[in-house]
């Protein structure tokens, strides 16, 4: 749930963005507490091991997931945006407990890239958060690389997220990770077509052992070689279908916008 699919059929997409304005207005109607989790296949995280891992909620329950990168802003998919309040859980391991470690704090501001218009282009987002997080070992930011860099094929990268365990399986409400691998641009536009567009995208492959995103993953991290290049953005409905390769949004694209948003007095 809360994620994002296409279809590498263009014609389905309009039935396929009903098909999920419905699931989440049940879903909303039904779900009680932070239910949503997990990264299908992979491992459960080292508790805390990840304290730049923001959940965002909705009526009480994980929608997305989220990056701390300053004190004071999360960085996230556009996509996530719902009406009215939101909250940000940061220094949480499992969602369905009230650890200790845990900061909730509103989102002030939603601030989305100028030419996302409400689709999975430019599907990238910043929270203003109502304070600052208080630093800690459990909550801490992560550093956004210095300047933008091309990053290869072949490279192996970390996920993680409280999303689903598969497209049709349980959920489990603690942070999981998997390991996914960035796949050469002809390779993803020979699936995604004009869906996918390098200047700003990355996509990756995958297996179901070493596990991947699924649904209730968006907005969280892509990290290659401790550097973070992604934010979660889409997949087919199939999150687990190899075939069709993950797709992020590429943070270094970004950079000056998310540099100038950071330095702009809210």
């Amino acid at each position: 749930m809360y994620f994002f699919f296409l279809s590498s059929n263009r014609s389905s997409i309009f039935l396929s963005y009903l098909r999920i304005y419905t699931h989440l207005k049940r879903q909303f109607m039904h779900l009680t507490g932070a239910s949503a989790s997990s990264i299908f296949g992979g491992k459960v995280s080292k508790p805390h091991s990840r304290p730049y891992m923001a959940s965002l909620q909705y009526q009480g329950s994980h929608i997305c997931g989220g990056i701390l990168i300053r004190k004071d802003f999360v960085l996230t998919a556009a996509h996530c945006l719902r009406e009215g309040d939101m909250t940000v859980v940061l220094g949480a391991h499992d969602l369905s407990k009230a650890e200790k470690s845990q900061q909730r704090i509103k989102v002030a501001k939603f601030i989305k890239y100028p030419q996302n218009t409400g689709n999975l282009d430019f599907d990238i987002m910043l929270l203003k958060l109502d304070n600052n997080a208080t630093t800690n070992k459990y909550v801490k930011h992560f550093e956004l690389p210095k300047k933008g860099k091309q990053i290869s094929d072949k490279v192996s990268c970390v996920v993680a997220g409280w999303g689903t365990t598969g497209p049709n399986d349980t959920i489990s409400n603690v942070l999981k990770e998997g390991t996914e691998t960035t796949l050469s641009i002809p390779k993803c536009k020979n699936i995604w077509k004009e869906d996918f567009n390098s200047e700003h995208m990355i996509c990756t492959t995958f297996t179901k052992k070493k596990g991947g995103i699924c649904q209730g993953d968006s907005g969280g991290p892509l990290i290659c070689k401790n550097k973070l290049q992604g934010i979660t953005s889409y997949t087919d409905t199939k999150c687990d279908n190899p075939v069709y390769p993950h797709v992020f949004m590429k943070v270094n694209f970004f950079l000056p916008w998310i540099d100038k948003m950071l330095h702009t007095n809210y």
